[in-house]
């Protein structure tokens, strides 16, 4: 069986934040990158970018080590990947959104997740390959956008390394 490290070089993951404005998002969003081993974070229109106060205290430090890189527009950096055979996948709510477990993920791969109240843009979301959602049971229509993202990233890594 491959080890952890020779299967990340193959199967790159990447998460795209869409205009994400809570600092503390961002760190937990660090936080949870690393637990799933994302290999870069593109951090993308009025998203915060470290160093910042509020996002190490939630990103528990994993900003200092987990790769980031900012683009003013988020189209640019999905153009950027298009380029690099990246498989597009955004997380947002749509008519024809897929099941986030229906998705036959295809790596390297970059999860968009978008802004806490408009979701992912229109125009990023005609970019993506696919769109995926969550199932939504109660009364309200989302998660938090870090909670999301720590399950479809946890889905994603089922595939990525095969558990």
């Amino acid at each position: 069986m491959q080890s952890k490290k020779e299967m990340k070089k193959k199967l790159p993951f990447y998460v795209v934040c869409d205009n994400i404005r809570s600092l503390e998002n961002i760190g937990s969003i660090f936080r949870t990158a690393d637990a799933l081993r994302v290999d870069k974070i593109f951090l993308c229109g009025i998203c915060g970018k470290p160093p910042s106060p509020k996002i190490s205290k939630s990103a528990l430090g994993a900003e200092s080590w987990v790769d980031w890189e900012y683009y003013g527009k988020t189209w640019q950096v999905i153009e950027r990947l298009k380029k690099e055979k990246v498989f597009i996948v955004a997380l947002e709510q749509t008519k024809n959104s897929l099941c986030y477990t229906k998705l036959k993920p295809k790596f390297p791969l970059a999860l968009i997740i978008g802004n806490e109240v408009k979701g992912v843009s229109l125009s990023v979301l005609k970019r993506a390959d696919k769109i995926i959602s969550l199932p939504m049971f109660g009364k309200k229509e989302s998660l938090n956008v870090v909670v999301a993202f720590g399950i479809v990233g946890y889905e994603m890594n089922k595939t990525r390394y095969k558990f």
